[in-house]
């Protein structure tokens, strides 16, 4: 594969810079092409190198925007304590939407793959939802630092960055974190081209914790905006905690809206519905997002409960069929800006503001740097030196050079493809068993769990188990 990675020159001229408003005009002229097509994924037009943005698809497309959030999963004792960790990282998993402009990037191969590392600490704050009831209820034994309506809130999540956390107002009981430094480790591989679909896995065996799942998203083009939902082998992120007794939490995605096109300003809006469960806790999520709409804007509202539920019954899908017996926490907000809580079945809005508790506040939060493997150490069919051709002329602004290496690039995978259709043979990930199916849960290769296990160690070698 590495005959067909060219590599670029330095002394081409660079082409005029195409401006975001041109841009928009050229993607709207484009997807005018399309309404009415069921799915543009599936179609995987090509589009010009000056619309997309230098990223590979398998790097871009990631939970760990603030790693320490997922570190903190599986902390607490308290079952429903443990259910807003997780929604602490769900909330923080989308940092590069609510922080920054949506971006196309390029789509990805059959058998590319990436691999990372986040170095991170566990200085999340831990949430005590048993102190705060104590807090509520007698004076002095707790509740000053309910008053802080900052408990929960993970300090420095993201970059890491003292300034971040120096915004943050916190209590005597998150100063205690040991800020322990933690290693998280990710691997993802596209396994199937029609459909496409990349299997992840993310490992943090110093937690005995572990994400994994099927990314794969089916979009259409609705004439004012695109509204990308969960393909049909997405079923979520499947986060299990091994020190748990294998505690498993499935978080489903929500449809979303890309809009802002005619406008010349993209954004993503979310109007749709996001659930949490975990059968062995019989607790569920159930998180409710609202859009104004294009023409009057997003208010990136929203609202959610926790509850008791039969996980042989899960029939609840909307929060005003859960009986308010079932219901344990209460959560409103912005999803661009900051989520609070409150315990209890009464209505969010009853509870004063000193009994609203901040779970997450988006603001001071950056996305978070990767560990990556140098260049001599990836293969040629790994993401970023499988598209560094295109990359590097794209930065450089040599649009029509990188348009060219992107064909050939693609063209080649079309020639293999049609070397197997040729052959009668069936591709085969590397890293993963399943290319699709599982119930959504990708279950690693001997491969894929030996290259995880080097990436724990900071040890980027490949040899002895792909072969170049």
């Amino acid at each position: 594969m590495s005959s067909t990675t060219p590599t670029t020159t330095v002394d081409a001229a660079p082409e005029e810079n195409h401006s975001d408003s041109s841009k928009l005009r050229i993607f709207v002229g484009i997807l005018k092409k399309f309404i009415g097509v069921a799915d543009l994924a599936s179609v995987r037009f090509s589009l010009p190198s000056q619309l997309l943005e230098p990223t590979p698809n398998l790097e871009y497309w990631n939970y760990l925007d603030a790693p320490n959030a997922f570190v903190a999963i599986g902390t607490s004792d308290d079952a429903v304590d443990r259910m807003l960790e997780v929604l602490r990282f769900w909330f923080t998993k989308d940092l590069k939407y609510a922080k920054g402009k949506p971006c196309k990037p390029y789509n990805s191969c059959l058998g590319e793959f990436f691999r990372c590392n986040w170095d991170t600490e566990d200085s999340a704050p831990r949430i005590n939802t048993r102190e705060l009831l104590i807090g509520n209820s007698t004076p002095g034994s707790g509740a000053s630092s309910v008053k802080s309506g900052k408990l929960a809130i993970p300090t420095g999540l993201g970059s890491g960055d003292s300034r971040a956390a120096s915004t943050v107002s916190v209590p005597q009981t998150a100063k205690k974190s040991s800020a322990t430094p933690v290693r998280v480790s990710y691997l993802t591989e596209q396994t199937s081209h029609h459909p496409p679909v990349s299997a992840f896995w993310v490992d943090c065996p110093d937690k005995g914790l572990y994400a994994r799942g099927f990314d794969q998203i089916s979009a259409k083009f609705t004439g004012t905006s695109i509204k990308v939902s969960p393909g049909e082998h997405n079923l979520g992120i499947f986060i299990t905690l091994e020190k748990r007794n294998n505690e498993t939490y499935r978080l489903e995605h929500p449809a979303a809206h890309l809009g802002g096109i005619f406008r010349g300003a993209l954004s993503v809006s979310v109007g749709d519905s996001a659930y949490v469960t975990c059968p062995e806790t019989k607790l569920k999520a159930i998180l409710n997002y609202y859009d104004e709409g294009w023409l009057r804007g997003s208010t990136n509202k929203v609202e959610g409960i926790i509850f008791k539920y039969d996980p042989n019954n899960d029939d609840k899908v909307k929060i005003k069929d859960v009986p308010e017996e079932d219901i344990l926490v209460r959560l409103s907000g912005a999803w661009k800006e900051k989520i609070q809580f409150t315990l209890g079945p009464k209505p969010f809005d009853s509870h004063p503001q000193d009994k609203r508790i901040t779970i997450i506040d988006i603001a001071p939060l950056t996305v978070a740097p990767k560990s990556l493997p140098p260049m001599e150490k990836q293969l040629p069919h790994e993401s970023l030196k499988f598209w560094s051709g295109v990359t590097d002329a794209i930065t450089t602004k040599q649009f029509s050079k990188a348009t060219t290496i992107k064909q050939e690039l693609e063209e080649a995978q079309r020639e293999k493809a049609r070397e197997r259709e040729k052959m009668g043979t069936v591709f085969q990930p590397v890293f993963f068993e399943q290319v699709t199916g599982n119930e959504g849960k990708p279950d690693l290769t001997a491969k894929g769990r030996e290259v995880l296990q080097r990436a724990q160690k900071g040890d980027w070698d490949l040899e002895g188990i792909v072969t170049p």
